[in-house]
């Protein structure tokens, strides 16, 4: 046997050097990693999300506070069309106009009708709030304000009429036209009935992500259909039939529910194609801290801050609250504005999920695999 060197007492020193990789695996443990090392490991671990998500999710319970009490905490009036019954030669209803003005920081959007009979016609058109009728010499005010139309509105011309009135000396009688039905005292059922078909229409595609990742997108597509239709008939069946909060024409808001639930849902796809994990950034941002708070069923949008108000009839939590308004309290005078944006946000973000399906996360192969 040759002669070996005595390891304990003597390190081996090879006849070679060791190669690179001999050099990591021998001394990968004993030294320290480099910064680059470090990073690359933190961003492979589940760390990195973590804590960005914590500030993400610090950043938008914030947002989501201050959107709604921005929108909601102290609505002011901005421009309340009003209906005038022509005034022009009562000199105390003049006054009492001006007065309505002041009280309400010029936001009172005057418009001058000849008869009484064609400004209440605009009411069921909701292109008035309210109808003054000072043409009888001006020795009385009678001011019709439409519940329906936007009880904070109805509430806040209700209030200042009378304290205007005892100011100018001009008698005023105050009366609901068109008030809202017994039970929703407040006008808030189609606002709560509107959200639940938003955030369950883009909460129904997360679960789909998940659950039913399999899923091909065209399948995907189908699917939100379906729990968009069953989900706006559970909804419309238990606010009318189970509570009976709110009488609603059935079919008509089971499709309004319908049509917004899957609009919402395709709006989460569409996102998902865009930005993978991060989807729910986009659709909360535009759903939930943008939409709902613009969507004047809360708060009517004359009171709500304007940009808010123009903005907040083009997007489907807006346009879902404006149809089904129209639909429970002004049947037969439904505007088609809110079907086209509805109609347009569903087909927009189904077409860009289509176009963009090869970035859809999830789906099955569309061959059998190989055998073993």
């Amino acid at each position: 046997m040759p002669d070996t060197p005595d390891t304990a007492d003597t390190p081996y020193t090879p006849d070679r050097e060791p190669n690179q990789q001999e050099q990591h695996q021998h001394g990968a443990h004993g030294r320290v990693p480099t910064r680059s090392e470090r990073w690359d490991a933190f961003k492979r671990s589940p760390f990195l999300p973590a804590i960005v998500l914590v500030f993400i999710l610090a950043a938008a319970a914030g947002l989501f506070a201050g959107s709604y009490t921005y929108s909601m905490a102290n609505p002011t009036p901005h421009h309340i069309p009003t209906a005038v019954v022509d005034a022009r030669d009562a000199t105390r209803g003049k006054a009492f106009l001006d007065g309505m003005e002041k009280a309400l920081n010029a936001s009172l959007e005057v418009r001058r009708y000849d008869s009484r009979a064609a400004a209440l016609r605009d009411v069921e058109e909701q292109k008035v709030f309210a109808v003054l009728d000072v043409a009888r010499g001006g020795d009385k005010v009678t001011l019709d304000v439409s519940g329906a139309s936007g009880a904070s509105v109805a509430q806040v011309l209700a209030e200042t009429a009378p304290k205007v009135g005892e100011k100018v000396g001009v008698p005023v009688a105050v009366k609901d036209i068109k008030p809202l039905q017994e039970g929703d005292p407040r006008g808030l059922a189609i606002f709560y009935i509107s959200l639940a078909a938003v955030i369950i229409g883009f909460v129904g595609a997360i679960q789909l992500s998940v659950h039913a990742r399999g899923l091909n997108p065209a399948e995907r597509i189908g699917f939100t259909a379906l729990y968009a239709l069953l989900g706006a008939f559970v909804i419309a069946a238990v606010v009318d039939w189970w509570l009976g909060a709110v009488r609603l024409p059935f079919v008509e808001s089971w499709l309004i529910l319908a049509l917004t639930m899957f609009a919402s849902g395709m709006v989460f796809s569409m996102f998902n194609t865009m930005f993978g994990r991060w989807a729910m950034l986009p659709t909360w941002g535009l759903m939930v801290l943008l939409g709902n708070p613009s969507s004047g069923g809360a708060v009517s949008w004359p009171l709500l801050p304007s940009v808010l108000g123009h903005i907040g009839q083009w997007l489907p939590p807006g346009a879902s609250v404006n149809a089904q308004h129209t639909a429970v309290y002004f049947g037969g005078h439904q505007h088609a504005f809110p079907f086209l944006v509805l109609g347009a946000w569903a087909l927009l973000s189904s077409a860009v999920f289509w176009i963009w399906r090869h970035r859809h996360p999830g789906g099955r192969a569309s061959t059998p695999a190989h055998a073993g």
